[in-house]
């Protein structure tokens, strides 16, 4: 079971915005947690960076962008990851994005509040109650009840909050579990760094990290990235305890690292998956079936190797989760307990 002081975290977390493109105020609040616990904390663009006393030691990084909305007129709301993104046209791009019209149905009659981007103010709430493509635009629109007066460039945030059902935590979990995650790690000693990065959701935060790396990383750049994974169904998610990875859909990891938090899972008996060969397993059925291949995914971790030209390097660990994107997203407390344990002994503390 994780620590009452590690799920007290999560909850203040959780509860504070960061929209996609919209991190600042987020970020602040980290710095508090953060310099609370002795980590010393600089900010970058896009990038959040905590450390301590030895660097190099060891090196974690978490994105911490959240779906969310932005105000793009009068009383004209779209999804942020798509602004952020520089994404115009939605339709027919990419598989991601068919997936992605799935939205319009997800949030409906969600409850949601503007803020302002840099402090988190508070600036009015309301509730989404529809949501549509525009056949003119080939982008979503949200229609928003409350939220009139909000002027363009506003994020706009999902009310979320915590909560602990039938051993699962609840909530937007991706990646804030990450980040809590990590700031946990400075209540026990952490030496090493970690970096919370923004935008990953609209595939930038490689760039802010990877320009980190340019002007201070040493020789060995040696990399964990945390994330949630999403399962299908709860039966799947319950299968193992942590997800590893050997590649993704950019660039191999470091099979060095990979093949040490593998050590460390059989030595600990926790239980984990690799989950490109878990693709690469279902892959091989829906070929039989005659259905095209499901991708291997694109990880901020993968990108950030395949253009780093070796400067960078590592491998990732992840928590399987269950309503991937949505309010309710979830994951066992096993897993919890065993991701924290397991980020420890990497740490050696």
């Amino acid at each position: 079971m994780p620590s009452d002081d590690f799920i007290d975290l999560l909850k203040l977390l959780i509860r504070q915005p960061s929209v996609v493109g919209a991190e600042h105020s987020f970020f602040r609040v980290l710095q508090r947690e953060l310099e609370e616990r002795g980590a010393k904390v600089t900010w970058y663009e896009g990038l959040l960076v905590a450390q301590g006393c030895d660097p190099l030691s060891t090196m974690f990084s978490a994105h911490i962008d959240r779906h969310g909305l932005v105000c793009t007129g009068p009383n004209e709301f779209q999804y942020a990851a798509f602004v952020s993104a520089n994404r115009t046209d939605l339709l027919n791009n990419s598989v991601s994005e068919e997936l992605m019209t799935k939205v319009t149905e997800r949030y409906n009659h969600q409850e949601v509040f503007a803020y302002e981007p840099w402090s988190g103010v508070y600036r009015g709430k309301g509730i989404i109650k529809s949501s549509y493509v525009c056949e003119f635009r080939n982008n979503l629109i949200f229609e928003i009840e409350g939220l009139e007066g909000v002027v363009a460039g506003t994020p706009i945030a999902f009310k979320d909050h915590l909560t602990i059902t039938n051993g699962r935590l609840e909530g937007q979990l991706d990646n804030v579990i990450s980040a809590a995650a990590l700031v946990h790690l400075f209540d026990h000693g952490f030496k090493g760094t970690a970096f919370f990065t923004a935008q990953e959701e609209a595939g930038k935060s490689w760039r802010y990290l990877l320009e980190w790396f340019r002007r201070f990383g040493g020789s060995t750049n040696r990399l964990f990235v945390i994330d949630t994974s999403p399962f299908p169904n709860l039966e799947a998610a319950n299968e193992q305890l942590l997800i590893l990875r050997e590649k993704d859909a950019n660039a191999t990891f470091n099979e060095e690292s990979t093949q040490h938090l593998e050590a460390l899972c059989k030595s600990n008996g926790i239980g984990y998956l690799f989950k490109n060969r878990y693709v690469e397993s279902i892959n091989h059925k829906r070929a039989e079936q005659g259905l095209p291949p499901s991708t291997f995914g694109s990880t901020e971790l993968g990108r950030i190797i395949a253009a780093s030209n070796g400067l960078v390097d590592g491998t990732t660990i992840q928590v399987p989760t269950i309503g991937y994107h949505t309010m309710n997203e979830s994951v066992s407390l096993q897993s919890v307990d065993a991701f924290l344990h397991t980020l420890k002994m990497i740490s050696n503390i």
